[in-house]
C-alpha cells in the first residue's frame, strides 16, 4: 500500500484532496464531533484518493476501507499472519496448484443482499480482466471458480506459497458484490461487508456509521468520522483538547515528550514499511548508473531518518526492517563525497546539476527531510528543487512519468515478494522509474514459487543486493508506526502493518 503503497502511502484514481493545514484553525465542533457522543473522531493528515478499493493504492483511503470490506484471509493484529475472514479454512492440493477457499455463512453486504461465492469471483476477475492495481497478486492465478455458492477454486500456473499474503495484506484484495462496478460510482461509493458502512466522504472528513448485521458482530461505537488535519501539530492539540479521539499525525518531534504527557496515549511500535527515493530512468542523466550511485553515496540516512522522526525511524539500505527474519544486512553506500564526485565526472556530468525532487505535504516529513538530503547533494555539486505537491498531484504525475526524482513510502508490507516485486520487476505495476534487470526479474521469480523460507532469503537477499546496487530506489530509513489517543479509549490495537481497524473501539 502507497504512502500514498501506497499503502498506491501509498501510494497510492481521485477525489480533490484538501486538508486543513500550515497551522490552520481546525473547526472540529468539539467532543465527539458531528457524529454524536458515540461516535469516533480521527484525526487523518490527507483525504482519500478515491473509495474503490481495487484501484487506489493511497493510505489515505486503506484507513478508511479497512472498516468497510473485507478480504478472504486478513492479518492477525499481533504476528501478521494470515487468519479466516470471508473464508473460514482453506485447502491446497499436493502439487500446489489448486486451493480451495470454504466460505463463511450469514455473511451480508451492507445493502442487505447476500455474500457467496460469485462475489469473490467476480472480485478477483473485476481485478484481473481489467488489469487494476492490484492484478499482478494473481500473476500465478489461471483461474477462480465457484464451486457451489460457498467454495472458490483458485487454480494456479505454479506454486505460490505466498498466496494468502497475496489475496489478504491489504484492502486493495477486498470482496465487492457482483456486479459493483455496475452498480455504484466505486470512486465516492462503497457496499463491503465490513464493520462499517460509508455514509459520506467530501473535502473536510469521510463518515462512517456502524453496520449492525456485521458477522462478526456490532462495532461498540456508532461510527467514525475521519477529519483530514495535515498539520501535525494542529492534529495533536484537536486531541488533546478533545475534539478528537484518534491521530497517527503526530509531530515526530514530540513522540519523546508525550510519553509523559498524560493528556494523550502514545504508543509506537516498529512497522513493516520503508521510505525511499526514486529516479526517473527516462530522464537523463538519471538513467545513468554511475549518477544515481553518486546520489546514493552523497546522502547520509541516519541524518534522513533524524529530520524526519526525531529517532522513530532506523536508517535502512535495504527496504525489509532488522526485525524481519527476511531482513538483509546490505549497506554499500557509506556517505562519501569524495567518491560521489568521482562518479559524476566519471558519467560525464557538468556540475551543478539539478535534480527536481516530488514530495507532498501531506507526508510534512517528507518536506523536512527533503530538506536535509537537498543540503547533502549540494556538497557533490547538485541542486534539489524540492517540488512540494498536493497528494492527487504527486500521484498523477509519478503515474504519467513527469518528475526527476520523488520520495514517499510503501506500507504494509508482510511478504519480501510485497517489498521488491512489483516495484523493480520489468514493467512492474508499481515500477514508476523504469527499472529493468532481468537478472532481478529472474531472481523475483524463483522467490515468488520457492516454498522453503530459507531459500526465498536467499533468492531475496540476492536480489536486493542487485536493487541496492543499482539504486533502482534509494532506500532511506524503516519508520516506527506512531499513534495517539484520548485517555480511557480502549479496544484499539496499533499494528506493525498500520491498518487501522476500528471495530472493537470504545470511547471513555
Amino acid at each position: 500500500m502507497r504512502a500514498t503503497r501506497p499503502l498506491a502511502l501509498a501510494v497510492a484514481g481521485t477525489l480533490a484532496l484538501s486538508a486543513c493545514g500550515g497551522g490552520e484553525s481546525v473547526d472540529t465542533g468539539g467532543g465527539g464531533g458531528g457524529g454524536g457522543d458515540n461516535t469516533l473522531v480521527a484525526a487523518v493528515s490527507a483525504q482519500p484518493d478515491q473509495l474503490d478499493p481495487h484501484v487506489t493504492t493511497a493510505y489515505a483511503s486503506f484507513q478508511v476501507l479497512e472498516n468497510v470490506y473485507d478480504t478472504l484471509v486478513v492479518p492477525d493484529p499481533e504476528d501478521l499472519t494470515m487468519q479466516p475472514s470471508l473464508a473460514t479454512e482453506w485447502k491446497t492440493s499436493d502439487d500446489g496448484l489448486e486451493w480451495r477457499f470454504t466460505l463463511r455463512d450469514g455473511v451480508t453486504f451492507h445493502d442487505g443482499s447476500e455474500f457467496d461465492s460469485a462475489d469473490v469471483v467476480y472480485s478477483y476477475n473485476r481485478i484481473i480482466d481489467e488489469e487494476l492495481s492490484n492484478s499482478f497478486r494473481f500473476q500465478n492465478v489461471e483461474s477462480v471458480a465457484a464451486d457451489g455458492p460457498d467454495t472458490v477454486v483458485l487454480t494456479l500456473s505454479q506454486p505460490t506459497p505466498n498466496l494468502l499474503e497475496r489475496i489478504g495484506s491489504f484492502k486493495g484484495m477486498a470482496i465487492l458484490p457482483e456486479g459493483a462496478a455496475d452498480d455504484l460510482d466505486l470512486t465516492t461509493e462503497a457496499n463491503g461487508t465490513g464493520p462499517f458502512r460509508l455514509e459520506s466522504s467530501d473535502a473536510s472528513s469521510t463518515v462512517l456509521t456502524a453496520y449492525e448485521d456485521y458477522w462478526g458482530g456490532a462495532p461498540s461505537v456508532d461510527g467514525v468520522e475521519f477529519r483530514y488535519i495535515t498539520e501535525p501539530a494542529a492534529a495533536l492539540t484537536a486531541l488533546q483538547n478533545g475534539e478528537v479521539q484518534w491521530t497517527d499525525n503526530v509531530p515526530p518531534q514530540q513522540i519523546e515528550s508525550l510519553g509523559d504527557d498524560d493528556s494523550v496515549e502514545l504508543e509506537t511500535t516498529p512497522s513493516v514499511d520503508y521510505w525511499y527515493l526514486s529516479m526517473n530512468y527516462a530522464r537523463p542523466p538519471f538513467d545513468n548508473r554511475d549518477v544515481r550511485r553518486a546520489i546514493s553515496l552523497a546522502v547520509d540516512r541516519e541524518a534522513v531518518a533524524e529530520a524526519a522522526w526525531f529517532g522513530a525511524a532506523q536508517a535502512n539500505q535495504t527496504a525489509i526492517p532488522e526485525d524481519s527474519f527476511f531482513y538483509y544486512d546490505y549497506a554499500p553506500f557509506d556517505r562519501d563525497v569524495d567518491q560521489a564526485r568521482q562518479l559524476l565526472q566519471q558519467a560525464g556530468v557538468t556540475t551543478p546539476l539539478t535534480m527536481g525532487l516530488m514530495v507532498t505535504d501531506e507526508y510534512p516529513e517528507t518536506v523536512t527531510a527533503a530538506q536535509v538530503i537537498a543540503s547533502q547533494l549540494e556538497e557533490i555539486g547538485v541542486t534539489v528543487e524540492i517540488e512540494t505537491l498536493d497528494f492527487a498531484t504527486w500521484l498523477d504525475r509519478q503515474g504519467a512519468g513527469d518528475f526527476d526524482a520523488f520520495y514517499l513510502g510503501w506500507l504494509g508490507n508482510l511478504d519480501p515478494a510485497a517489498y521488491y516485486q512489483e516495484q523493480h520487476q520489468t514493467g512492474g505495476p508499481n515500477n514508476y522509474q523504469g527499472y529493468s534487470n532481468p537478472q532481478v526479474d529472474q531472481l523475483l521469480q524463483q522467490g515468488a514459487t520457492e516454498p522453503e523460507d530459507e531459500a526465498r532469503k536467499a533468492i531475496y537477499d540476492q536480489a536486493a543486493q542487485l536493487i541496492v546496487d543499482d539504486v533502482s530506489y534509494l532506500y532511506l530509513y524503516n519508520p516506527d508506526v506512531v499513534q495517539a489517543w484520548a485517555p480511557g479509549l480502549s479496544g484499539y490495537q496499533i499494528r506493525a502493518d498500520k491498518a487501522i481497524n476500528f471495530e472493537n473501539v470504545e470511547l471513555p
